[in-house]
């Protein structure tokens, strides 16, 4: 795994290069002390898998830096601050941070995360990668058949594997499927997304309030997903709904911390989740188009 590290504190990266060259999780690739160079073309240029960043630095913060080159960065970002705000936390997970990690900085923790990232980023990969082999084995993968199901068939049935096809955002997420497919090779940020869905709907007076909304729906439906497919695999780790849905929509490190409550008898709580709602969305719109 190829990481790189930015920290206006030259200490906090030192320390982080020492853990991730010590329990063999990577290769610090680049170290700065700045977010002002950072850029897709910087991360492609030294094939990045995980960027580390901290929050509050001079000049680029974290998250706008985050916000800069997630769409087009298809790595993990684990992000490092002092603050602790359920506001802030909340606004870098919905800017695209997959992990926070709270200083001062625990050695064990950042080991734990930094494996469950890299397992994250190899399922993912071993995901695709049997797709795509599946894929060209199939005969009709290579030529248009007009028995395939088409997107608006594929959503519901879908949602349907998912545990969601009742749920209250169903509609949303079968809507925002629509927009994609219609604005096919825009990659929108999610409060557009929403927006721009919500704006489309007949006897919308207020987009904004709407979209707002429709985003709350959305992250309930999204957790009674999460909670469907962890216990798929409490119950059965070889299931095969889990095995491909759980590292597709969900980030798997959070759903293996599901199953360990719901194996314990205890029953998880929204704000234990964490809700990657880009992450599932986009998941879902490449299956029904695929």
């Amino acid at each position: 795994m190829n990481i790189m590290l930015i920290d206006d504190d030259e200490a906090i990266r030192m320390m982080l290069q020492d853990i991730i060259e010590d329990y063999n999780l990577g290769e610090v690739a680049v170290s700065l002390d700045s977010a002002a160079t950072l850029d897709n073309g910087l991360l492609a240029l030294h094939h990045i898998d995980i960027l580390i960043i901290d929050m509050l630095m001079p000049g680029i913060d974290g998250i706008e830096a985050v916000t800069k080159i997630k769409n087009g960065f298809a790595g993990k970002v684990i992000m490092l601050s002092q603050v602790e705000s359920k506001d802030l936390v909340g606004k870098a997970y919905g800017e695209g941070v997959d992990y926070y990690i709270t200083k001062p900085l625990n050695r064990n923790e950042i080991v734990s995360v930094l494996k469950n990232v890299s397992e994250h980023l190899r399922l993912e990969a071993f995901a695709q990668n049997l797709q795509h082999s599946l894929a060209n084995l199939t005969p009709q993968a290579n030529t248009a058949s007009s028995a395939a199901p088409k997107p608006a068939a594929k959503g519901p049935a879908i949602l349907q594997e998912l545990g969601i096809a009742t749920a209250p955002g169903a509609q949303d997420l079968l809507d925002i499927l629509d927009w994609l497919n219609q604005h096919r090779g825009q990659v929108p940020s999610l409060k557009m997304l929403f927006t721009s869905v919500a704006g489309m709907r007949p006897g919308t007076t207020d987009a904004a309030r709407e979209a707002k909304a429709m985003e709350q729906r959305l992250r309930r439906t999204i957790y009674q997903a999460h909670i469907h497919i962890a216990t798929l695999g409490a119950v059965d780790y070889t299931d095969p709904r889990f095995e491909q849905y759980a590292p597709l929509y969900f980030d798997y490190a959070d759903i293996r911390n599901t199953m360990r409550l719901i194996e314990d008898e205890q029953k998880p709580s929204l704000s234990q989740v964490h809700i990657n709602m880009k992450k599932f969305i986009f998941a879902l719109h490449d299956a029904v188009t695929r």
